[in-house]
């Protein structure tokens, strides 16, 4: 009985914990390229002082793992902001995944309950 959910009524009741997704979600865009960039100084410099080119070499793959895995968690946000285009497309004029989106993607500007933060 997939037609009786209250889809609004869902997503701003549960508001509280993807409004914390969220949070969560920008940290993570945040310090994973900070993180990447850290890790890379540091292997290059050991890499550099050592004067070894095996050792360059392993830690130009490393970072490049490391860049690769930064760019899929940084377009981590696109993927759901279209996942969640694509819902609100198929349920239109059936209450819409508005908040639920702005909950994951702003969520500063999100309904919990009857509060706006």
């Amino acid at each position: 009985m997939l037609g009786a959910i209250d889809i609004a009524g869902f997503c701003t009741n549960a508001g509280a914990i993807l409004q914390f997704v969220g949070y969560a979600l920008t940290i993570v865009k945040v310090a994973i390229p900070i993180v990447i960039i850290a890790y890379g100084i540091m292997d290059f410099g050991k890499a550099v002082v050592a004067s070894k080119d095996d050792e360059i070499k392993t830690s130009a793959k490393r970072l490049l793992w490391r860049a690769v895995a930064g760019v899929v968690i940084f377009f981590i946000p696109s993927i759901v902001l279209w996942l969640f285009d694509t819902i609100s497309q198929y349920t239109a004029g059936k209450g819409g995944f508005d908040n639920c989106q702005k909950c994951i993607l702003t969520p500063w500007n999100c309904v919990v309950g009857s509060q706006q933060y």
